[in-house]
């Protein structure tokens, strides 16, 4: 009998991605929480790369460039919330807004100089 059934030398066994998910939530939050706004936009840049980049390793996504886009609108709205609503945290909300302009304009670069479904290297 196999000691690892179903598995292949082909396939990788573990994903980078959950890892740098779990480090982008913390950190955006800190800065979110705390006003601090390079903190805040690192981390959401972290974790919206890192959610285009486990779409795109488990087929629901061809490349990470569309996904990213994606993941920016409910940053998007998110941003928009803090920055139009009575909660009176208009830099919160710059720092959400300005994460989803920045993942989208890497959507669009990425997606221009990128010539298939796999990244450019």
């Amino acid at each position: 009998m196999d000691a690892e059934p179903g598995l292949s030398e082909q396939y990788r066994m573990a994903s980078p991605w959950p890892v740098f998910v779990a480090l982008g939530i913390p950190i955006a939050e800190v800065g979110i929480l705390f006003g601090l706004f390079p903190l805040a936009v690192g981390g959401l840049l972290l974790f919206g790369g890192s959610v285009a980049g486990m779409a795109t390793e488990s087929g629901y996504a061809r490349t990470p460039w569309r996904a990213m886009a994606v993941v920016s609108v409910p940053l998007f709205a998110l941003g928009l919330a803090f920055l139009f609503t009575g909660l009176d945290l208009p830099d919160r909300g710059l720092a959400i807004v300005a994460a989803a302009v920045i993942l989208v304009a890497a959507g669009a670069v990425g997606s221009l100089f990128s010539r298939g479904p796999e990244p450019a290297y």
